[in-house]
């Protein structure tokens, strides 16, 4: 039975430790499905920002490709205009008197002899002029000395005197560069993630934003009239101030402003290229995300006559349309920073890198949490939830296999006290049935002259015929209170009655052991009782005393009662050895006998004093044991009064 008990035991431990392993991984699992949903939400987050930038940039560069070329020149005349050159209506451009029309900044428009013109040109109209912006001259001789020194200087080794197609050929470098890269090779400064916190679920992906190229854009060609053209170019060219040719050939707009002697058609057609970005280094590149200027430039053709139209890119402008569109779109508990180039470290935590490429150059966003550590915590939670759980599962089953293994012990003891049990059984019916037997035969061949011994025999019979009686009665009586077969018979009487008789039938009994009983009943009043349980009671009490008081120097056994208004007390006194405390609870189990059936010098079958506490507490009683004086011990048995 062990070896099942071990083997079953094993089996659930193992089973047990497979459960904990199994629901430590799926935590584990658990935290990379959280981590992997929340990177989903930062890529969905960086998805709709760039969608939100690409709108506004296609948008920004829809209206500058539509942008008519005349609004980068001071004046410019309506095409609804008609009359002489002289009559027609000069009006200032609509991009006069600011330098930041949305990202675009600065607008200008270079003629191929290096001539500048912008529609800020009639500085002191703009100084008189109300709503224009502030130290706006300043601006504008600023933005013309940038062009100037920056941008003329790429552009001049392709023009000698007019544009060439290969300027669109590479929107990285600077025609006049040599293959030079626009953007510099500081791997620092470019697609930047935060340093300093770093998270260990930092993730990035880069995000096209190619609003800025010039991919599907087509030329736009329209017609003009001439007497326009031609009253436009005059206009803006005595309203200019007047500078010498950077590079190239020497001319003026006067002279290209003479109308031609030769006949020429009423229109003319303007061929209007797309804008294409190209990235000047800055002699500061930190102050940049690109790592320098950005100009987006147009090439005009105008019959034989070409120049080119732009602006600089509005790079602070744009940065806060990044952060227009992340405010607008990160969820909650969520965060963002811009990585700027002059940014050595972050103060957020970043989770997510979205690189939006422009093509020309990168602009790292940082998806940050607000609570970096929120999943961790949500893992410690459900990992506490688990252990506790699983200790409280390892404690029910460490209890349940402590408490099988107690049953087993249990059952095995008790299958030792009913093999004991039929033993003693089987002795005690074979004694007093040898004794009947035989002195029954004796009896029947008249082997017994003497009338004296045939009275002893006959005597000794019925003593062994109640002795048989008794022992049968008492495994009648266990095995109906087992089955819960047992019942009582209460009827009202006088307990001293009962126990008087039961006295002088087992004075006999005592005497031929060489025990004398005594009496010593109390006053009682008449109770409910069952009169065979009390009986039974008294008999098994006397009988025990019997048993293990046969080596006492004193051979008496009290037989007392006593009453208050609570219980009828019974108390059996004898002078043997006493009984131990440690086995004063023991003595009243099922079968249980104080040595081992082999070696034991005691009848009994284990059942006498079980009986006796099963009866007292049928009667709402109880049995306890206590010290007799000077050796010995008292059965004390309380039965409720019951009137």
């Amino acid at each position: 039975m062990y070896r099942r008990l071990i083997i079953l035991s094993v089996i659930i431990l193992a089973a047990l430790a497979g459960l904990v392993w199994v629901g430590y991984r799926s935590l584990d699992i658990q935290a990379e499905g959280m981590e992997g949903k929340r990177l989903g939400e930062f890529a969905a987050v960086a998805e709709q920002i760039r969608q939100d930038v690409k709108r506004n940039l296609d948008e920004f560069m829809q209206r500058e490709h539509n942008r008519p070329y005349t609004d980068y020149q001071n004046f410019y005349v309506p095409d609804s205009a008609s009359g002489d050159q002289q009559q027609m209506p000069v009006l200032p451009s609509p991009l006069g008197g600011r330098l930041e029309n949305d990202l675009a900044y600065g607008n200008f428009q270079i003629e191929p002899d290096g001539n500048i013109i912008t529609p800020n040109d009639d500085l002191i109209r703009l100084q008189e002029q109300s709503g224009a912006e502030d130290d706006l001259p300043a601006k504008v001789i600023s933005n013309r000395a940038n062009i100037k020194d920056n941008l003329w200087p790429a552009l001049s080794g392709r023009i000698p005197g007019s544009f060439t197609v290969d300027f669109y050929s590479d929107t990285r470098t600077a025609p006049g560069a040599q293959n030079q890269p626009a953007l510099p090779t500081d791997p620092n400064r470019q697609g930047k993630i935060a340093k300093g916190k770093t998270s260990q679920r930092q993730m990035g992906q880069n995000y096209p934003i190619q609003s800025l190229q010039s991919q599907g854009q087509e030329a736009q060609i329209i017609e003009q009239r001439r007497s326009v053209f031609e009253r436009n170019t005059i206009s803006n060219a005595l309203a200019r101030p007047q500078q010498a040719p950077a590079r190239g050939r020497a001319g003026t707009y006067d002279q290209q402003a003479q109308p031609s002697q030769v006949t020429q058609a009423e229109t003319v057609q303007v061929r209007i290229e797309p804008f294409v970005p190209l990235v000047i280094p800055d002699p500061d590149p930190v102050r940049s995300i690109f790592g320098g200027q950005v100009f987006l430039l147009r090439q005009v053709q105008i019959e034989n006559r070409q120049f080119l139209q732009g602006f600089r890119l509005n790079e602070e402008k744009l940065i806060e349309e990044v952060k227009e569109s992340a405010e607008k779109f990160i969820r909650k508990g969520m965060t963002f920073e811009l990585a700027q180039p002059q940014d050595d470290y972050s103060d957020i935590d970043v989770a997510y890198a979205a690189v939006l490429d422009f093509g020309f150059g990168d602009l790292t966003l940082n998806l940050g949490e607000i609570d970096p550590y929120w999943i961790s915590r949500e893992i410690r939670k459900l990992r506490y939830w688990y252990f506790s759980i699983i200790s409280v599962v390892l404690l029910a089953v460490m209890l349940g296999l402590a408490s099988l293994w107690r049953n087993a012990g249990a059952q095995l003891r008790l299958a030792q006290k009913k093999d004991d049990f039929i033993s003693a059984v089987s002795h005690e019916l074979r004694t007093p049935l040898t004794s009947i037997r035989m002195y029954s035969e004796m009896l029947e061949k008249n082997w017994v002259k003497s009338p004296d011994k045939v009275s002893e025999y006959y005597r000794n019979m019925r003593q062994e015929s109640e002795r048989l009686s008794r022992l049968i009665e008492n495994v009648l009586d266990f095995s109906r209170i087992q089955r819960g077969r047992k019942q009582y018979a209460f009827n009202a009487g006088d307990v001293n009655t009962c126990v008087a008789d039961v006295v002088e039938m087992m004075r006999p009994y005592a005497a031929q052991k060489g025990f004398s009983i005594e009496t010593e009943l109390g006053r009682l009043d008449q109770s409910t009782f069952d009169g065979d349980a009390v009986t039974q009671i008294v008999v098994n009490l006397l009988d025990n005393a019997i048993k293990y008081a046969g080596d006492a120097e004193d051979k008496t056994i009290v037989v007392r009662t006593a009453g208050d208004n609570d219980f009828t007390l019974i108390e059996v006194e004898d002078h043997g050895p006493g009984v131990p405390n440690r086995q004063r609870k023991k003595i009243f189990e099922q079968f249980y006998r104080s040595a081992a059936e082999s070696t034991r010098e005691t009848n009994g079958t284990g059942l006498g004093l079980t009986l006796v506490k099963k009866f007292a507490e049928a009667h709402g009683g109880f049995v306890e044991i206590a010290n007799a004086r000077p050796t010995g011990a008292i059965f004390r048995v309380a039965l409720a009064t019951q009137a």
